[in-house]
């Protein structure tokens, strides 16, 4: 049984920051890779970020330099800082926890809004 849920969105001006959480109930959290997802209206959903359990990060060309992920296998806790965020920016913000089985699974989502 994993449980993932996401928070920390909101309503921010362009060149302002966000910081989500990804809350996860996983006996194997430590051993599983977090992904942050994102969709807008009529977009495709676009991965955003990754993190491995080695602590090795990817991130899409668009967040580059603006975007950290970031994982805590204490507290059993992903993060996604966003700095510098920009309308194109906003979407719903999902992470993704692939456990040792190899199964995906997904949050509700949470919901950031950049205004231009």
């Amino acid at each position: 049984q994993v449980r993932v849920a996401e928070s920390g969105g909101g309503l921010v001006q362009a060149g302002g920051s966000l910081r989500l959480f990804c809350v996860v109930s996983s006996s194997t959290f430590s051993l599983s890779a977090i992904d942050w997802y994102r969709q807008a209206p009529g977009n495709q959903r676009e991965l955003v970020a990754s993190i491995d359990t080695g602590g090795s990060a990817k991130y899409a060309d668009s967040v580059k330099g603006r975007f950290t992920i970031s994982r805590d296998n204490a507290e059993k806790v992903g993060y996604l800082q966003m700095r510098n965020l920009k309308p194109e920016d906003t979407a719903v913000y999902y992470c993704n926890v692939t456990p040792l089985d190899g199964v995906p699974y997904w949050g509700q989502g949470t919901q950031v809004t950049v205004s231009s």
